[in-house]
């Protein structure tokens, strides 16, 4: 039985001797198939509505934001609140990890496929199905250190120990566009001795090879499983860092782009309903790049709206937001905004770099942390710590410093939320936006 379309496998085939080189690309496109085939009957049957309209509203939250006393599983009681009370508020969850992990809420994985025992059960995420379709996500460029994929790295055997990359820690890696302050590099005993091991966001949260097209073949067969488990929109988080090149700055590589591009191929061949949404924090042109020519991401994040927002309202100056606005270009046909204000993130200020005078930028960051906010940093390719996101909630943004209430202050929320909810494309609540969470 043929699994890909020939329109489709041809595509695939091209991505795939760009990736990997002309000799390798009809062994792989084999190999491929052969991943991808028991998804097929499955893949089928989701019966996922057709893209989106305007009655799609995204609810963010974790598997266990909402809680009960009697130490029922959590996905069971978040069933009970969304169900109860925003049915008909809310089309979509978007469940944040749900997976066993190590660290970064969620976010260095250590088994893709399994759901964390105190979440509960697959069966738990799909009876969230009944009421809500969902959205995952899918941790792609990093996993744990506990994994087996990386105890396999350590040892050196098979199927995974060539997942990961190691590198010479002596050698300049100033140009590589950091997301944080931590070191590139983390060095890690293994069976062949020390390693340097490629850490992006932290220690624990190890980078995958994708110079390995065994890599990229697992990551497509958990995006499938993904989908067949009900996920009609795939979050796909850290894109941007995916694919690394030494003497570059690993950063929205062509190769990330063309890896973004196989994904959808796939999808729009097995499930064209599914849909993919890209998670990148970087300025607004770089952003929306993850549309490709309408052959990419379905959905981006706009990152440029949380924090144009919180400017304009905090400042009541809105000549940036309204050029900004003004000169927004459509999406691509087939494409759409994700629009924000608020994550399990903090607000990012890169998306601001050209949009917002460096002096208001620092204007602003200091009148949050008069708010209690956290600026965290990243390491720029200088070497030096720059401001990278604001942590804090909309709703203590628009109170006074030192955390007293004003009196604008829930008129300004309102309206911050309002605002998002207006705009072309789908939007997105997070669950501590929708209970006001100091």
């Amino acid at each position: 039985m043929t699994v890909l379309g020939q329109t489709a496998e041809q595509k695939i085939r091209t991505r795939l001797a760009y990736l990997y080189g002309e000799d390798q690309a009809d062994s792989l496109l084999t190999e491929l198939e052969a991943r991808i085939a028991p998804y097929k009957a499955q893949l089928t049957k989701t019966g996922f509505k057709p893209k989106w309209d305007q009655e799609d509203v995204v609810l963010i939250t974790y598997g266990d934001s909402i809680t009960s006393k009697d130490n029922s599983a959590e996905l069971a009681n978040l069933k009970v609140f969304v169900d109860k009370w925003l049915k008909h508020t809310f089309s979509v969850l978007h469940l944040l990890p749900i997976f066993p992990y190590t660290s970064d809420d969620g976010f260095s994985v250590a088994d893709y496929r399994a759901i964390r025992t105190d979440l509960g059960t697959w069966e738990d995420v799909n009876a969230l199905s009944e009421n809500f379709e969902l959205m995952f996500d899918f941790v792609l460029n990093h996993c744990s250190r506990v994994s087996l994929y990386f105890a396999d790295f350590r040892g050196n055997r098979d199927p995974y120990k060539d997942f990961f990359i190691y590198e010479d820690h002596t050698k300049d890696w100033s140009q590589v566009v950091r997301p944080r302050s931590t070191p590139l590099l983390t060095e890690i005993p293994t069976h062949d001795g020390l390693r340097h091991v490629w850490t992006t966001f932290s220690a624990d949260q190890v980078d995958l090879n994708y110079k390995n097209p065994n890599v990229l073949l697992e990551m497509i067969d958990i995006l499938l499983f993904y989908v067949a488990k009900g996920s009609r929109i795939t979050r796909l988080d850290a894109i941007a860092f995916l694919w690394k090149e030494v003497g570059t700055s690993c950063l929205h590589l062509p190769q990330t782009h063309e890896v973004v591009k196989l994904m959808r191929d796939i999808l729009d061949d097995m499930c064209p309903e599914a849909i993919l949404l890209t998670e990148t924090n970087v300025p607004h042109e770089e952003n929306i790049s993850y549309f490709g020519h309408g052959d990419e991401a379905h959905m981006v994040y706009q990152f440029s709206l949380p924090p144009l927002l919180l400017y304009s309202i905090h400042s009541g100056n809105t000549q940036y937001l309204y050029d900004w606005l003004k000169h927004l270009t459509p999406p691509p046909e087939g494409c759409t905004y994700f629009n924000f204000t608020a994550s399990h993130d903090g607000i990012g200020v890169r998306p601001l770099e050209g949009l917002l005078p460096k002096e208001e930028m620092k204007q602003l960051m200091d009148d949050m942390r008069s708010r209690g906010a956290y600026v965290s940093t990243r390491r720029n390719t200088d070497g030096k710590d720059v401001p990278y996101e604001i942590n804090v909630t909309f709703f203590d943004a628009f109170r006074n410093p030192g955390h007293q209430s004003a009196p604008w202050q829930a008129a300004r929320y309102l309206l911050s939320q309002t605002f998002a909810l207006c705009l072309r494309g789908v939007p997105g609540i997070y669950i501590h936006s929708l209970l006001g969470t100091p």
